[in-house]
């Protein structure tokens, strides 16, 4: 059976906290969401009869916090251990799998088909997540485009505010590449067609955030991911110019109308702040289709549920990119709690300059700002290990390199207003090289004890915590 967002839920309901219902769309899942964060739980968190602003319930069950688990995430991609997953994701999505089209009998997604009137964007339980937004937003929805040159699609992950019935606006940022087929249609005075899909297996969703060339498409890199080819139907309104998950949720259909923009935003970004109003693209709706049941899929914005499965595929691209000139990289880690910021590299025994290749690397990938190097005895998974090793095997005025006039995130709150380019810092915390063969590292010895007495502290650790230690 191919695998989607029930084959998930199935496969780890232990992990489901099904939801009293009757809660708000209006900040209460997501203050849930903020409350677990706090608390570092990541449940999936399954809502059902939900309450619109006008206490209207709703059919459609809201999952969200689906993907806030590390450890869940790894294991939807079939990968027993979260922190090996950069190498593996980097090869999946780089191999591919070909994607497979089905017709419409056969795709789910296709069920419930809903135009003209019926298609009303106020049959999806989108919510409001945060103080300041002005309204209820898609947080899940992948865009999905194409270049009217080459006919090649795009997927990406981008907000959506519904403004009305059949209208929302929709933020491609300024440099993705849908933002590119956007321009080009819109070059040629024609709308720009495009699909938005909601709710699929965590391993798509994880596979359609590769970070491709452009024009490149992203069915083969899901594929990949997801181990099997992904089934796709043409689209109702763009036939097969767009193709959708047939095992999706929920498609929204419609075109951009050219050189249309309205106020988005206030909007909670990954950053952990709200990004300001601006101008963006609208969405003229023309069709909706859903499962006879279907399931709508919020990401909790700025949240764990968010940064996971993209820092993740950040990981694989930057293995890639690190890889290519740095042979001793081992892995990579893009932690939770610098966002999209902060990189941490693990090199075995780097030849003298490769560390500050592997920085360098690591700097020129657009969202990174700080990339610390380090050896293979530290557990870069750690933060307690990462500090040990700035602490104890760095000096700043040899070992960090400060780059300016470098590309960033436009989103990074620190830039002051209009800039676009960022400053980047790297870190070499990697002992010294080896003067010769067989010789020690010119540096102190770890203070450790002898493995017996390990042995035996583990056997008296665990009897004090049963209760069983030894009385006089």
């Amino acid at each position: 059976m191919a695998r989607d967002l029930r084959t998930f839920l199935a496969e780890h309901a232990d992990a489901v906290w099904t939801l009293p219902a009757g809660l708000s769309r209006r900040h209460e899942l997501t203050a849930l969401q903020h409350a677990l964060d706090a608390r570092g739980e990541y449940p999936i968190l399954v809502a059902k009869g939900t309450r619109g602003a006008g206490g209207d319930a709703t059919s459609i069950p809201v999952v969200t916090n689906l993907t806030a688990s590390r450890v869940l995430t790894a294991a939807a991609l079939g990968i027993p251990d979260h922190r090996q997953t950069a190498a593996w994701y980097a090869e999946r999505s780089a191999a591919g799998i070909a994607p497979r089209i089905v017709t419409r009998a056969q795709a789910p997604v296709q069920a419930v088909v809903l135009t003209g009137l019926d298609a009303d964007l106020g049959r999806i339980p989108a919510l409001t997540q945060h103080e300041l937004e002005p309204g209820p937003y898609l947080t899940a929805a992948h865009a999905t485009t194409y270049d009217p040159e080459t006919g090649i699609d795009n997927t990406a992950i981008q907000r959506c505010w519904l403004k009305s019935a059949q209208r929302m606006s929709w933020f491609p940022y300024p440099a993705s590449h849908n933002a590119h087929n956007l321009r080009k249609f819109w070059a040629r005075g024609e709308p720009c067609p495009v699909a938005f899909w909601i709710g699929h297996h965590p391993a798509v969703l994880m596979g359609t955030q590769a970070k491709l060339r452009y024009p490149e498409s992203h069915w083969r890199a899901a594929g990949g991911v997801l181990g099997e080819p992904l089934a796709l139907v043409p689209s109702l309104t763009h036939g097969e110019r767009i193709l959708v998950p047939a095992g999706a949720e929920i498609v929204i259909e419609g075109f951009a109308p050219r050189d249309t923009l309205a106020a988005d935003g206030p909007f909670g970004e990954y950053t952990g702040y709200l990004g300001p109003e601006t101008p963006a693209p609208v969405c003229d709706i023309t069709c909706i289709t859903m499962r006879s049941d279907a399931i709508y899929h919020d990401y909790g914005s700025g949240l764990t549920d968010m940064l996971v499965p993209d820092n993740m595929a950040m990981e694989g691209k930057l293995y890639a990119l690190v890889k290519a000139v740095a042979p001793s990289l081992r892995n990579v880690h893009v932690p939770a709690p610098g966002r999209r910021f902060h990189a941490w590299l693990q090199l075995s025994n780097p030849a003298r300059g490769e560390a500050r290749d592997a920085l360098v690397a690591a700097l020129a990938y657009r969202r990174t700002k700080w990339v610390v190097a380090v050896d293979e005895d530290i557990d870069i998974f750690s933060r307690d290990a990462l500090d040990w090793a700035l602490a104890t095997r760095v000096q700043w005025s040899r070992d960090a390199i400060v780059i300016d006039e470098l590309s960033g995130s436009a989103l990074d709150p620190s830039l002051p207003p209009g800039a676009v380019t960022a400053s980047k810092m790297g870190v070499d915390a990697t002992l010294p090289p080896v003067p010769a063969p067989g010789v020690p590292r010119p540096v102190p010895p770890v203070a450790t004890v002898p493995g017996e007495a390990a042995v035996h502290a583990d056997t008296l650790r665990a009897a004090a915590s049963a209760g069983t230690w030894p009385r006089e």
